[in-house]
C-alpha cells in the first residue's frame, strides 16, 4: 500500500511540475471542454495488489486445497545405519535432516507438513537431542522408538508431553523386510532394531487414542523463502553476495556436484540434474560404492531436492557420556554453511541460539562476516545436513566434469558403541542447561 501511495504521489507531483514549469511562449487552451481535458490527463495505473501470503510452512510453496491448516508438523527419527537401508517414507518428507550420532553413523529426521500423507515410514530409531532441538521451537509431533537420556531430559525440561512419542506411534515390526544386501531378521542376518515401522494410520490412532493436541498455528515459514506470489526463483549466480570473495575463494561458486563428509566413514553426495533442477541424493556403502538413496515404499523412488543446505558446527561427545558416545551439536554459536541450488553453492552464515530459537540463515558481508540480511531460500523441498566442522575442509562442490562418479570412496563402517536407551522417568540428575554449559567450549564452530 505504501508503495502504491508513493507511485500516486509521484505522478501527482509530476503533473504539478509540468504545469508550474511551463516555458514562455507555451499556450494553454482555455476553450477545451472539461470532459476533453479530463480525458487528456494521464491516468495512473495502480500497482497490482498481491493476495495474502499463504505458504506451506516447510516448503514456502502456496498452500493447496488439502493443506492441513492449523495442524502441527510431524518429525520422525529414521535409521540410517547401512544395514537399515533402503528406508521407507523419505520421499514424502518436506525437509530431510541428516546429522551425525554415536559411532560415526548418521540418522535421518524427515519432517512432514501433514502426517496423513506420510504413508509408511521407517525403520524407526531412537530420538536424539541434536534433532529435537531443531524442531522444538515449532512444537512438532516427534516420533521415535527409544531415546537417549539427554533427549529424555530435554522432553522433561521443556514439558513436551505426548508430543514426544517414544514407541514409533504404535509402531510395528516387519520381520521379513530384506535390506539392500539381502539380509533379513527372519533369516537371522538382520538385527531387530532395523525392523520397526509406522504409518499414517498408526499415527492417527496414537493421536486419537492419546488425545494429542495437534492444533498449531504458524505465523512464519521454516526458512526465509522466496515469495511464491512473485513467480520468481533466486539465481545464486546473481546473488547479492555473488561478487564477494573470501580467503577461500568466491562466495558463490560451482555446485553441480556436492559431497558432504559426516565422519571418516559416512558420506552423502548430490548430483545436479539441470533438466529437472533437482539434486539426486546418493550415499556411500560398506563395500565402498555409492548408491542412490531411495524410498522403498514408493517403488524405490530416488530422493531428489531442489535445495541442499549444509551447516557446519562443533560436534563432539557429551562430557560424562563417552561410553555411549552421545554426540553434542553446538547450536548456540552459529557458524558457516552452504546453500546450494541450481548447480551453484553459496557460502552463508547460520544462527540458532537457545533451544527455543529457530534456525536462521544469513548472507555474508563483503568482508566474509555475517550480515543482517536473511538468505532467501527458493521454494520446494530441502535436504539439511548439520555436520562436524572438523570435516569442513573436505566439503566438495564443483562441476560434474571435474568428478569421476564411478570411483569408489571410503568404505563405510560403524564404530562399536552401546545404544543409549533411557528408561521411563530416567533423568540426568541435572538440567539440559547445565549439561550444555559443560559441553560448550570443547571446540569451535567457526573453523
Amino acid at each position: 500500500m505504501k508503495r502504491v501511495l508513493l507511485v500516486i504521489a509521484a505522478l501527482l507531483s509530476l503533473t504539478v511540475l509540468l504545469t508550474a514549469c511551463k516555458k514562455d511562449g507555451d499556450t494553454l487552451s482555455t476553450t477545451t471542454s472539461t470532459a476533453t481535458s479530463a480525458a487528456a490527463e494521464p491516468t495512473a495505473t495502480p500497482e497490482p495488489t498481491l493476495p495474502p501470503y499463504e505458504a506451506n510452512v516447510l516448503t514456502g510453496e502456496p498452500k493447496g486445497a488439502d493443506y492441513p491448516e492449523g495442524q502441527r508438523i510431524t518429525a520422525v527419527m529414521v535409521n540410517n545405519i547401512v544395514a537399515a537401508r533402503p528406508q521407507r517414507g523419505l520421499s514424502k518428507a518436506d525437509i530431510l535432516f541428516e546429522i551425525k550420532v554415536e559411532g560415526g553413523i548418521t540418522r535421518f529426521m524427515p519432517v512432514y507438513t501433514d502426517y496423513k500423507t506420510i504413508g509408511e515410514v521407517g525403520p524407526i530409531r531412537s530420538g536424539r537431542d541434536q534433532f529435537f532441538r531443531l524442531i522444538l521451537p515449532w512444537q512438532a509431533l516427534y516420533i521415535h522408538e527409544g531415546q537417549s537420556v539427554v533427549m529424555q531430559q530435554y522432553a522433561i525440561d521443556y514439558d513436551y508431553g505426548k508430543l514426544n512419542n517414544n514407541d514409533g506411534a504404535n509402531g510395528y515390526r516387519d520381520y521379513g523386510r530384506v535390506n539392500w544386501a539381502g539380509q533379513s531378521y527372519n533369516a537371522g542376518t538382520l538385527r531387530l532394531e532395523h525392523t520397526m515401522y509406522t504409518n499414517s494410520d498408526n499415527i492417527e490412532n496414537y493421536i486419537t487414542s492419546q488425545n494429542v493436541d495437534m492444533s498449531r498455528t504458524y505465523n512464519s515459514t521454516f526458512f526465509n523463502f522466496v515469495d511464491y506470489r512473485l513467480g520468481t526463483t533466486r539465481d545464486l549466480s546473481n546473488s547479492i553476495d555473488s561478487a564477494y570473495s573470501d580467503k577461500y575463494g568466491p562466495i558463490v561458486s560451482d555446485g553441480q556436484y556436492i559431497e558432504v563428509e559426516h565422519s571418516p566413514s559416512y558420506k552423502t553426495r548430490f548430483i545436479y540434474d539441470e533438466a529437472t533442477n533437482q539434486y539426486k541424493m546418493q550415499q556411500n556403502y560398506s563395500d565402498g560404492q555409492w548408491r542412490d538413496t531411495v524410498d522403498e515404499a514408493a517403488d524405490n523412488k530416488v530422493l531428489t531436492f531442489p535445495n541442499v543446505i549444509v551447516l557446519y558446527t562443533d560436534i563432539h561427545t557429551y562430557p560424562g557420556h563417552e561410553a555411549k558416545d552421545l554426540q553434542y551439536a553446538e547450536y548456540a554459536w552459529g557458524g558457516i554453511g552452504y546453500y546450494c541450488y541450481g548447480g551453484k553453492c553459496e557460502k552463508i552464515y547460520w544462527q540458532k541460539g537457545t533451544p527455543l530459537e529457530t534456525l536462521r540463515l544469513y548472507y555474508l558481508n563483503e568482508d566474509g562476516s555475517c550480515s543482517d540480511t536473511p538468505v532467501e531460500i527458493n521454494t520446494g523441498k530441502s535436504y539439511v545436513a548439520v555436520t562436524d566442522v572438523d570435516f569442513a575442509g573436505n566439503f566438495v562442490h564443483s562441476t560434474l566434469e571435474s568428478v569421476n562418479l564411478s570411483n569408489a570412496t571410503t568404505q563405510t563402517y560403524e564404530k562399536n558403541y552401546v545404544e543409549d536407551d533411557a528408561k521411563a522417568g530416567e533423568t540426568l540428575g541435572s538440567s539440559t542447561d547445565d549439561l550444555t554449559a559443560a559441553a560448550t567450549g570443547s571446540g569451535s564452530a567457526e573453523g
